[in-house]
């Protein structure tokens, strides 16, 4: 007795079907390469691209923009990206240089040179220290960029004598957004809908999480406080906060004896509550500036660096200040 003969032609010819048509079938579109410079501004730009892709992030592990520099992987990682986002150069002088020589094609977003964004003057003098041409540009940071005020015949940069931390501000976050969600479609058009989507989801967010943080700091806008740099000029406007000071200029220089004594004498004067540091600079500093007042302690960080990087590090990290400030400024025990 023969055995039937095994029914392999059908098989065959439905298996060649689908390998035809994966032939034939477009590409899945490529993610463009998506650089962002801070934690901050990255969580910003990867809740736009959201399953789309994922930016890289150029300052990482807990590290400062204020005195970052930049390594061959971080410098090739700029040269092949096709959009960079970041703030400017008052605030990332170790990405400026390296810009100049990008490929023409290379998309730069920079935050402060963008329509919409409010910028805020710096603020100089008495507890903001005062204007020092020799370590920056008037702005309170000091950070020794190498942006010129202009020389002979040339006119100093307005922007670069702006406060740069304009993340902080909610309302500038959602024109980031908003501006983030372009840039990324003109760069990659065929995930356009999804970018803008993306964005729309990210703006209710920003929205719901204002008013929460409104409700949240209420009780305490007119405490005075102390902040360990000038950092915070956007959240203070935006909330309607009270703060008086800083502990120093820039967060790589020390402040002078005088100065202590001088904010010290203010902390006594006014009342303030609390003296904050930042996670990633020396805490002894405001211990020492406490000393013989009734401040408080706290940490506030303003730029995200003990944040893991994601969507949701900009959402932390604004609810941490927050949280910090409430807590440090509330009614005593």
């Amino acid at each position: 007795m023969s055995l039937p003969r095994p029914r392999t032609r059908g098989v065959t010819l439905a298996a060649l079907s689908i390998l035809l048509a994966l032939v034939a079938a477009p590409a899945a579109a490529t993610a463009p390469k998506v650089v962002a410079s801070i934690v901050p501004v990255h969580s910003l730009v990867a809740a736009v691209m959201g399953e789309v892709g994922t930016p890289e992030l150029l300052v990482r592990g807990g590290a400062s923009p204020h005195s970052y520099a930049m390594n061959p992987s971080d410098a090739r990682m700029v040269e092949q990206a096709d959009v960079i986002i970041w703030v400017g150069p008052m605030l990332e002088s170790y990405l400026d240089k390296g810009m100049r020589s990008l490929p023409r094609q290379t998309r730069i977003l920079t935050l402060t040179r963008e329509a919409g964004i409010e910028l805020l003057a710096g603020r100089e003098g008495g507890p903001w220290d005062s204007h020092d041409h020799a370590h920056g540009h008037g702005h309170g940071h000091g950070h020794g960029h190498g942006h010129a005020h202009g020389g002979k015949g040339k006119k100093a940069d307005p922007v670069l004598e702006m406060d740069h931390h304009v993340w902080l501000d909610p309302d500038n976050a959602r024109r980031i957004v908003a501006r983030i969600a372009a840039v990324l479609a003109e760069a990659d058009p065929a995930n356009a809908a999804r970018y803008a989507a993306n964005a729309a989801a990210a703006d209710r967010r920003i929205v719901a999480l204002d008013a929460s943080i409104a409700a949240t700091l209420a009780p305490v806008r007119s405490q005075p406080f102390v902040v360990f740099h000038d950092a915070y000029q956007y959240f203070e406007k935006h909330y309607g906060l009270n703060a008086v000071g800083s502990v120093t200029v820039s967060p790589d220089r020390q402040p002078s004896a005088k100065r202590l004594n001088a904010l010290r004498a203010k902390i006594t004067r006014l009342g303030a509550r609390c003296v904050f540091a930042e996670p990633q600079f020396e805490p002894a500093l405001v211990r020492t500036v406490v000393e013989k007042t009734n401040a408080r302690t706290g940490v506030l960080d303003p730029e995200g660096t003990a944040l893991a990087p994601g969507p949701e590090a900009w959402f932390t990290l604004m609810q941490g200040l927050a949280t910090s400030l409430a807590g440090c400024l509330g009614t005593t025990s």
